[in-house]
């Protein structure tokens, strides 16, 4: 079973798409996902980018995702680590590494900054990977 840490952006594009992810990955993600998501859709709603029923609609699919959600004292540590490392104004980005360095196999990203920030720390992969 390959393990991957996805973001908000890969759970929104797997929302928008409805896709189906492969029985053989696990998801993981940090329990930060949650409001990230949640903003994430808010904001489209508010610049018109879609309506409130289709971010209801893809937040019930994400939440229907078998996705672990993690955000222990451990994986906040090593986020703190990796942030103050790479030099990052925050830590919210580094969750994601740190959980993959912690648990994960890969990282699914669709940001091409961040995927290029990591690619000595952690493996990053294709969001295709998934299904």
């Amino acid at each position: 079973m390959t393990k991957y840490v996805i973001g908000p952006d890969v759970a929104m594009l797997l929302a928008s798409n409805q896709a189906g992810i492969r029985d053989e990955h696990e998801i993981l993600a940090p329990t930060l996902i949650r409001s990230q998501l949640l903003s994430l859709l808010y904001g489209a709603v508010r610049r018109g980018e879609m309506t409130k029923k289709d971010a209801d609609q893809q937040l019930n699919y994400v939440r229907g995702l078998r996705i672990r959600l993690l955000g222990d004292r451990v994986l906040q540590d090593v986020a703190w680590k990796i942030a103050d490392q790479l030099g990052w104004s925050d830590t919210f980005d580094a969750e994601y590494v740190a959980l993959c360095q912690l648990q994960g196999d890969a990282l699914i990203t669709l940001d091409g900054r961040l995927a290029d920030a990591v690619k000595d720390l952690v493996t990053v992969a294709p969001i295709e990977e998934l299904s």
